[in-house]
């Protein structure tokens, strides 16, 4: 399997109820390795922009709401698979779905406020990445 990178977003929910830190110790657990990190305040904008291929959901309004509410810490992880395996850690998008065990399980709320994001294919990941960390913020592959 191939080092991959991805993007992981720990979102405002997680971030207000103070689990950050322990999503970040979940994610070195889990053998990634963090390149990239830092927390940010979306802008409505920015949140628009991420998010714009669900702009013709319904959802899309709330979805910008509460990414833009409060602070988000922004990451690229890298590993072998990393796209997969950030997956399978996170776990199903509903909560109440996602296997015991997997981060959502144990700090998502709801299908809304589900603690994080991450990229769902290694195309996507690159372009995600490039959204949040422009340039020579992210290094090289090692």
């Amino acid at each position: 399997m191939p080092v991959e990178r991805t993007l992981c977003i720990v979102k405002p929910d997680a971030v207000e109820k103070r689990k950050a830190g322990a999503i970040l110790a979940r994610i070195e657990e889990g053998g990634f390795k963090v390149v990239a990190l830092r927390m940010a305040r979306l802008s409505v904008r920015e949140a628009e922009g991420f998010y714009a291929v669900h702009e013709a959901r319904p959802f899309f309004g709330e979805l910008v709401q509460f990414m833009t509410r409060s602070p988000v810490v922004i990451a690229v992880l890298e590993r072998e698979g990393a796209v997969t395996v950030w997956r399978d850690l996170m776990g199903a998008t509903d909560p109440a779905k996602a296997q015991s065990g997997t981060i959502r399980k144990q700090f998502g709320a709801n299908v809304g406020e589900n603690a994080t994001h991450g990229s769902d294919s290694a195309d996507n990941a690159g372009k995600e990445i490039a959204y949040f960390f422009p340039g020579v913020e992210v290094s090289p592959t090692a």
